[in-house]
C-alpha cells in the first residue's frame, strides 16, 4: 500500500488554495540585517494567539510592543490555520517569523528546506491534549483496530509522529493503516463527513471532536510521547536579529509565569461570549490546564535527543529522507545573542 493515498479530487485541491490577504511588514531586509544593521525599525511577525494564554495577553496589552521599543523593533500579529505544518509556505515567503509548535512539524519542515530552528521548549506538563481520535461508527476501540482504516494525520507533523509511535508500540504494521495527510481544518471535516475513520489530532480541533462524541483511542500519554511544545523561529530572523528574538522570549516566559499564578485571566482574552469563548465544562477544563502549564526555557542535550528519536521514526518509515540531529533542529539563541552583542561597536570605536 503506499503511504499516502489522496483523499477526492475536490478535498485534495482545498488542501491547495493559498493563504492570501496577509501584508507582509516593512522593515529591514534580512540581507541588510545580515550585513550588520541593527533591529532598529524591525518587524517581527508573530503568529495570532487567539483568545487564550499568555502570548495573547501580551497581544491585547501591548507588553510585547513596550518591550521591543528600546531595541527599535515591534510585532507584527499574522492570521495562521491551526498547526504548525500548515504555515511553512508563510515561513518561506517571510511573512511568519515565530510560532509555538511541536518538534515533529519543525523536523519535517527542515527536511523541506523550509528555515526554520527551535529556540525555545518546556516540559510536557498534560499529554492528554492530543491523540487518535475515531467516528463511532468505525468501529474502531483500541489502535490495533486501526488496521485497514483511514486515518488524518498533518503530515511530517504531530499527527503523524502521535501515529507512527502509536501504531509502533502497539506492534501494528505501518503499511495496514492508510494515513491520509491533511491539516487540522481540512481533516476536522473529512472526520466529521466520515471520509476517514480516525483522526491524530491536538489542541482546540481535538477536544472540539471528543466533546462532539469522537472515540478517544490513545493520547500522547498512552504512547509516552516526547513531542514536546516549542517556539520556533524563522533562522534567517535568528541570526539576524537575536536579541529582539531573545527580548519575545522573556515576555513570553514572564507572562506565562503570570498565567501559571492566575489561569483564569489568560482564558477569554478577547472575547468573553462567542465561538472562540469558552464557558461551562470547557471553560473551567482550560483554567485548570492553564494552571498546569510549564514555562518555556533553552534546549538541553536532553531536549536534542528527544528531537533525534522524532527524527529517526521519521527517518524509518519515509516521512523524511535521512535523520536529523539536534543541532540541525535547535538554534543556539543565547550563543547568538552574546555573539551579536560582542561584535557590536563600542562607544570607543566609533
Amino acid at each position: 500500500m503506499s503511504r499516502f493515498r489522496r483523499l477526492p479530487r475536490a478535498a485534495a485541491a482545498l488542501a491547495m488554495i493559498p493563504l492570501a490577504g496577509l501584508a507582509v511588514a516593512c522593515g529591514s531586509s534580512d540581507s541588510d540585517s545580515a550585513a550588520g544593521n541593527s533591529s532598529a525599525d524591525f518587524t517581527l511577525k508573530v503568529f495570532d494567539p487567539g483568545n487564550s494564554g499568555a502570548i495573547a495577553v501580551g497581544k491585547r496589552d501591548g507588553t510585547y510592543d513596550e518591550a521591543l521599543a528600546p531595541l527599535g523593533a515591534k510585532i507584527e500579529w499574522v492570521k495562521t490555520t491551526p498547526g504548525f505544518s500548515s504555515n511553512l509556505k508563510l515561513f518561506n515567503s517571510g511573512e511568519l517569523d515565530i510560532q509555538t509548535g511541536a518538534y515533529s512539524p519543525v523536523v519535517g519542515a527542515l527536511s523541506k528546506d523550509v528555515g526554520v530552528r527551535i529556540f525555545a521548549t518546556s516540559d510536557p506538563y498534560n499529554k492528554d491534549q492530543a491523540g487518535i481520535i475515531a467516528t463511532p461508527e468505525s468501529g474502531i476501540k483500541t489502535v490495533a483496530d486501526l488496521a485497514g482504516k483511514r486515518i488524518a494525520v498533518n503530515p511530517a507533523g504531530k499527527g503523524e509522529y502521535i501515529t507512527l509511535k502509536a501504531l509502533t508500540q502497539a506492534g501494528v504494521p505501518i503499511d495496514s493503516v492508510e494515513r491520509v495527510p491533511l491539516q487540522q481544518a481540512d481533516a476536522a471535516s473529512a472526520f466529521s463527513t466520515g471520509q476517514v475513520d480516525a483522526w491524530a489530532s491536538f489542541l482546540i480541533p481535538y477536544q472540539e471532536a471528543k466533546a462532539k462524541g469522537a472515540v478517544e483511542i490513545a493520547t500522547e500519554a498512552s504512547i509516552d510521547s516526547v513531542d514536546s511544545t516549542i517556539i520556533a523561529g524563522r533562522t534567517a530572523v535568528l541570526e539576524a536579529h537575536p536579541e529582539v528574538v531573545q527580548k519575545f522570549l522573556e515576555v513570553t516566559q514572564e507572562l506565562t509565569a503570570k498565567q501559571q499564578a492566575d489561569p483564569a485571566a489568560f482564558e477569554n482574552v478577547f472575547e468573553q461570549t462567542g465561538p472562540r469563548a469558552l464557558s461551562g465544562q470547557r471553560l473551567d477544563d482550560a483554567i485548570t490546564l492553564g494552571g498546569q502549564i510549564t514555562n518555556f526555557r533553552y534546549p538541553t542535550a536532553a531536549d536534542a535527543t528527544d528531537l533525534e528519536s522524532i527524527s529517526t521514526l521519521f527517518a524509518e518509515n519515509k516521512v523524511i529522507q535521512q535523520p536529523l540531529k539536534g543541532t540541525d533542529v535547535i538554534f543556539d539563541l543565547q550563543g547568538a545573542v552574546a555573539g551579536s552583542a560582542a561584535a557590536a561597536p563600542t562607544a570607543e570605536g566609533k
